[in-house]
């Protein structure tokens, strides 16, 4: 087995693909070590002492290393960790399955979705799901949609591109810009 690396717009990020699915379906995010003990795989990239977030997407697991840990060492034990996990064909979650674990879906709202809204709202979800999110795991990461409010839809960042420095100009320009274009009741996206 080999596990490939790419690197994120996120410099503290690195990206590692299996070359099988991780997940299922959706997605899951740790941010601290409490919240991997879910997860084997998750708390024994915790255990390394050196990272902040771990997210496991459908064919991939993002892992964020911790502010001025140097990725030259860190890189070789996550690899192992995950050759480790993936040839012993051991369970992803506590208890074998991803049943009812998965990061906090839409129904975290930031506003509620008025009903006289659902076609502006199903044309941004259809954006999210066909556009966006695509390219958002492309580099590690994951949006979630957390409302639409006076023209402002309100989104989440996680995974690799939760703590990215482009994270902001992310949402605004690329983004937004999209949302803009395709769905004109749309005036302005920020960050929930």
């Amino acid at each position: 087995m080999f596990i490939e690396t790419e690197t994120t717009p996120n410099p503290a990020s690195l990206k590692f693909l299996p070359g099988q699915q991780v997940m299922p379906s959706g997605t899951r995010e740790f941010t601290s070590p409490e919240a991997a003990e879910a997860s084997p795989l998750a708390q024994a990239i915790f255990d390394t002492g050196e990272v902040t977030l771990v997210f496991f997407g459908g064919d991939f697991i993002s892992v964020t290393a911790a502010p001025g840990v140097d990725w030259s060492a860190l890189k070789p034990q996550v690899v192992s960790i995950l050759l480790d996990h993936f040839i012993s064909e051991a369970p992803l979650f506590a208890g074998g399955d991803a049943s009812g674990i998965s990061v906090p879906a839409e129904d975290t709202m930031v506003v509620e979705d008025d009903p006289e809204n659902a076609d502006v709202v199903a044309q941004i979800h259809e954006l999210l799901e066909t556009r966006i999110r695509p390219a958002v795991a492309g580099d590690g990461g994951d949006i979630a949609y957390r409302g639409f409010k006076d023209g402002i839809v309100y989104l989440t960042l996680q995974g690799a591109c939760a703590g990215c420095p482009s994270s902001t100009a992310t949402l605004k320009h690329g983004i937004e810009g999209l949302l803009k274009h395709y769905v004109p009741e749309v005036s302005e996206v920020r960050a929930a």
